[in-house]
């Protein structure tokens, strides 16, 4: 077993103004010089040990003060692959033999680092391989390389926090040798299942780690990025930074990375002066590409100083790829103080969709900001609605807003479907209680819940907003919900309604959706009066209307729908209109949206049965008509 003493490489890292600097890409290289990447790289120490040979020498020769082994996929599972798992600690001992006689010839001043990939299978739950299998599996490759004169370990190209940890515990078990646990991520900022940099430094923190590091990726400008955010959740830890030559790109059949020895060379002092201790390349780099940092980290002999204060304020002006993400075009538009049309459709009762995409696109045509899709309105069997947001966003083109009632899930069906729709990109929520399963198809169905509409409100925004779920347990980045909640402004009880509201706007809702109003004047009386006893309303308000389609459909609405409270003189338009009831209902809502244009910030259209036809009329009219005190009168 190797130990380190004062001239190791934890004690380099200490005393070392500028950062270590390690190899560049072996596979790249060997690539070069005609083996083909269908081939087992790790077995050319015994095939080719004089090419493996030559690339160390030509990485110590560049200036690389620390040399990495052969060995990155030298372990039981991918040297299986190949047929060479029975010789996996020779392939692992040539490989530290080859390198340390590379080290030896030019004055064995560098220090050997025993390199250690991912297994190349996926670990449970995502794959069938036991942690306990993989942590064996890290300790036989492990042994080997300690057994065979390593000085350190560098743990690289790792996506699986879950991974990389049986391998730090591998190591641990194995040697005291100093390790390096490096992961990688992909375009968005994350690895590939998904985890943050704040988590991810938290985690390899908890695991012993000597140094952390960020290789391969996308290239230099993600490391620093993705290196900041680190730095802000754990400050004292030692970094390192091994990227690709820039994002590969194939050229004639070859992978092409785009980054030159040049802008690696200025790539060493930025990472120098962001804080990293040790730095290097990865895929795409070659002794060109070291030498080129070797001599800018020499010209610093007075050392590199991390501007602490600077990275703390490029980190704040910097928006991270994906946390949280921006805000929708609903919040956008609302925030912009723009007059907003929303409109609501009902998901289909089969399979097909083809009309309802018919429907959004023609609205979306007419003007429609957003579209709102029902769930299970009436407790009616229908299509679920993120099924149908999706659909509209994807094929039409126009965002949604999708109605999450509360009554039929639990607690634990609330969260997956809302990681479900965020997934989607369905970033506006609407939050209803949802109707009672007794008045639907199937009255004798589950109706219970474990929220109501604000303590749901509550969930979204001061939990998943937050990055955790109701339990308080990382869902690995914060969603970006713009959560609506309901309205009636002509209750007959104010202080019930007005109870209610103040309450979902404490739990966070972002904005409000009234149901039907027909009397706007007393709309806005409730307005006034919660204005004068609570304050005036914080949260933008978009009012309900609802065309009337017919004089039976006006007296059903004020006679059987609870908070619908409709003018005798409206009704009796409706009544003398007869044939023209439809177009007569288009110019009332137009009316009415006249006489609300000046207190609120945008409307929520209810098409009766379907007619989108007449809905696009009252999308294209809302833009012509100016606020007014109207002619509807009030009701009697």
């Amino acid at each position: 077993m190797t130990t380190y003493s004062d001239g190791g490489f934890l004690a380099r890292l200490r005393d070392s103004r500028t950062p270590l600097l390690s190899d560049g890409a072996m596979g790249t290289m060997l690539n070069a010089r005609g083996i083909g990447f269908d081939q087992c790289f790790d077995a050319l120490n015994l095939l080719e040990p004089h090419l493996v040979r030559e690339v160390h020498a030509a990485y110590l020769v560049a200036g690389a003060e620390i040399v990495q082994t052969n060995t990155f996929g030298a372990n039981r599972f991918k040297l299986g692959s190949y047929g060479w798992e029975d010789r996996l600690v020779e392939v692992n001992r040539s490989g530290v033999e080859l390198a340390r006689s590379a080290i030896d010839e030019m004055g064995g001043r560098a220090l050997l680092a025993g390199d250690v990939g991912p297994l190349g299978v996926r670990l449970a739950p995502y794959g069938r391989v036991q942690p306990e299998q993989a942590r064996q599996a890290f300790l036989e490759q492990i042994t080997a390389l300690a057994a065979a004169g390593v000085d350190l370990l560098i743990l690289e190209t790792f996506s699986d926090l879950y991974e990389i940890r049986e391998a730090v515990v591998a190591a641990r078990q194995a040697c005291n040798l100093p390790v390096v646990a490096s992961m990688t991520f992909t375009r968005d900022d994350r690895t590939l299942l998904g985890d943050a940099p704040a988590k991810v430094v938290a985690r390899l923190v908890e695991t012993g780690a000597d140094v952390i590091g960020i290789n391969c990726s996308g290239g230099p400008a993600q490391l620093l990025r993705i290196l900041t955010e680190m730095r802000k959740a754990a400050p004292q830890v030692r970094f390192s930074l091994m990227p690709n030559a820039g994002w590969p790109e194939q050229v004639g059949g070859r992978i092409m990375y785009p980054a030159n020895p040049e802008y690696f060379g200025e790539v060493a002092l930025a990472f120098c002066e962001a804080g990293a201790s040790l730095v290097g390349g990865c895929c795409g780099t070659t002794p060109q590409h070291i030498a080129a940092m070797r001599a800018a980290l020499d010209g610093k002999s007075a050392g590199c100083k991390p501007l602490v204060a600077e990275l703390e304020a490029a980190a704040e002006k910097q928006e991270p790829a994906l946390a949280p993400q921006p805000a929708s075009q609903l919040a956008q538009k609302l925030g912009a103080a723009k007059f907003v049309v929303a409109v609501e459709m009902d998901p289909p009762r089969g399979l097909s969709a083809h009309k309802i995409l018919a429907g959004a696109s023609l609205l979306h045509e007419a003007g429609a900001d957003v579209i709102n899709v029902a769930d299970s309105p009436m407790a009616r069997m229908r299509m679920s609605p993120w099924a149908v947001c999706d659909l509209i966003q994807r094929d039409v083109g126009v965002e949604t807003t999708l109605h999450f009632p509360t009554r039929g899930r639990n607690l634990l069906r609330v969260q997956g479907d809302l990681l479900a729709a965020h997934a989607l990109g369905i970033h506006n929520v609407f939050v209803v209680m949802g109707d009672p399963t007794a008045i639907g198809d199937y009255p004798d169905a589950m109706d219970n819940y474990d929220l109501v509409p604000s303590g749901l409100i509550k969930l979204i925004k001061q939990d998943f907003n937050l990055g955790v779920d109701h339990a308080g347990v990382d869902i690995g980045q914060p969603t970006s919900f713009f959560v609506g909640c309901a309205l009636n402004l002509t209750p007959q009880d104010f202080h019930a309604e007005a109870k209610n509201l103040r309450r979902k706007l404490r739990a966070g809702s972002d904005f409000i959706l009234t149901q039907p109003v027909y009397n706007p004047l007393a709309a806005r009386s409730f307005l006034e009066r919660y204005a004068e006893e609570y304050g005036p309303l914080q949260a933008p308000l978009l009012v309900g209307v609802l065309p009337l389609a017919s004089a039976r459909h006006a007296a059903f609405l004020h006679n059987e729908v609870p908070g619908v409270d409709i003018p005798e003189e409206m009704r009796r338009r409706m009544q003398l209109a007869g044939e023209r009831a439809p177009q007569e209902g288009v110019a009332i809502a137009l009316e009415l949206v006249a006489q609300v244009k000046d207190w609120a910030n945008g409307i929520y259209l209810m098409p009766a049965f379907n007619r989108y036809d007449l809905a696009a009329e009252i999308v294209e009219g809302c833009r012509q008509v100016a606020p007014s005190t109207g002619t509807i009168p009030a009701a009697r």
